[in-house]
């Protein structure tokens, strides 16, 4: 079928892809179009075409589908922050853990069973505790834009308050509109600190405390079926998961590249008395060497929890020479998550028990995983020799 641009197409939505675009053919000619739910029907403009895809912008539902409600923010649709405030909660969740399955059934070959349901968030909207809002000069207006970027170019929409953040955000938002960058082009971040704990200014911390308290319970729930006596907490930043957690082992280590982090992880663990374990600044595919060769590697879990890019190649080669007994794995990005650990598992080395998706990211396209791996290959031959830190 030739399309072009513009052509404006009826079409039936049979899927929505990770990411959030529904997925329709037009004889046989895949199409993309946002903001839509399975089993409608639409009407789409063609915007972009490639060789084998195109993507359509939303015109009108024709026949709505009964998941379908009416957005709380009046820029959802503009706005590139949210793909799914059109969508029922409950077929939100149902969506996610289908979206999940089919990564990980065609990019790890791991079976839909796997899948844990998606724990909810028990807020979906005023969640977010963190967020970066643009400027950017409108010509037209003459004036600054103050927002995110849109969700079909790299323009800021104009807005006053996010629905999907805490009420304090909204807050600074008003404070930064009524106080406003002295140009475009500067992003501005916006945070909630969390109580208890120090988080440098650029220093990652989870994005949504009312759903923290269970993404701790899941990570401690693998540990604990583990049964291993050591953790090593790989891109663990300011110590969460290691303090959190620290009680069920003898002894941790944590691993993180930003050295502020580091700093502020030990004096979190000063200010809660956690004294079983360390701290250390550095890349973690030079530094985990040197740790794992002071471990013995069956009373050993190594958490992971990588930026969306995943792991290192490096890093996944010496998991699979080092084989501890378990990895966990944490991730908000379930298709990198999914490649990676198809290459723990290669030739069985590693086996993955069970992936447990939260859904952090309520009325996005973004969920977090938890996935716990046992190893199944014990390695051949003495202990990694390498030399200590």
């Amino acid at each position: 079928m030739s399309l072009a641009l513009g052509d404006k197409l009826t079409l039936m939505i049979d899927d929505i892809a990770f990411g959030g675009e529904g997925v329709a053919r037009a004889e046989n000619f895949v199409v993309f179009v946002p903001f839509v739910a399975t089993g409608e029907v639409v009407e789409a403009e063609v915007t972009e075409v490639k060789k084998r895809f195109a993507r359509a912008r939303l015109l009108r539902v024709v026949t709505a589908s009964s998941d379908r409600v009416e957005p709380l923010c009046p820029h959802f649709g503009q706005c590139g922050g949210c793909q799914y405030q059109h969508l029922d909660y409950s077929n939100q969740l149902r969506l996610k853990h289908k979206q999940i399955a089919d990564l990980f059934q065609r990019i790890g070959r791991f079976a839909a069973d796997v899948i844990a349901p998606v724990i909810p968030c028990p807020q979906p909207y005023g969640y977010r505790n963190r967020i970066m809002i643009r400027s950017q000069w409108d010509k037209f207006k003459q004036g600054l834009n103050i927002g995110f970027l849109r969700a079909d170019s790299r323009l800021v929409v104009d807005l006053e308050e996010c629905k999907i953040a805490e009420p304090a955000l909204n807050d600074q938002i008003k404070f930064v509109r009524a106080h406003p960058p002295p140009k475009g082009g500067i992003k501005v971040v916006l945070r909630i600190p969390p109580t208890g704990w120090e988080v440098p200014p650029d220093s990652f911390f989870q994005n949504n405390f009312f759903l923290l308290p269970r993404l701790v319970e899941a990570v401690g729930d693998c540990l604990r079926r583990g049964g291993t006596r050591h953790l090593v907490d790989v891109y663990c930043g300011v110590g969460f998961f290691s303090l959190e957690l620290g009680h069920l082992v003898e002894s941790f280590v944590g691993v993180e590249l930003d050295r502020g982090a580091i700093k502020a992880a030990r004096r979190n663990a000063l200010a809660r008395g956690r004294a079983n374990g360390e701290f250390v600044a550095g890349a973690a595919e030079e530094l985990l060497p040197a740790l794992l060769s002071r471990l013995t590697a069956e009373a050993t879990t190594v958490l992971v929890d990588p930026p969306r890019k995943g792991c290192r190649s490096e890093t996944l080669e010496l998991l699979r020479q080092v084989r501890p007994a378990q990895i966990i794995y944490v991730s908000c990005h379930p298709a990198t998550m999914a490649r990676d650990l198809n290459v723990l598992c290669a030739e069985d080395v590693f086996e993955l028990a069970q992936v447990v998706p939260l859904d952090m990211f309520p009325n996005t396209q973004h969920v977090e995983c938890v996935a716990a791996m046992r190893c199944k290959l014990r390695a051949a031959g003495p202990k990694l020799s390498l030399p200590t830190l």
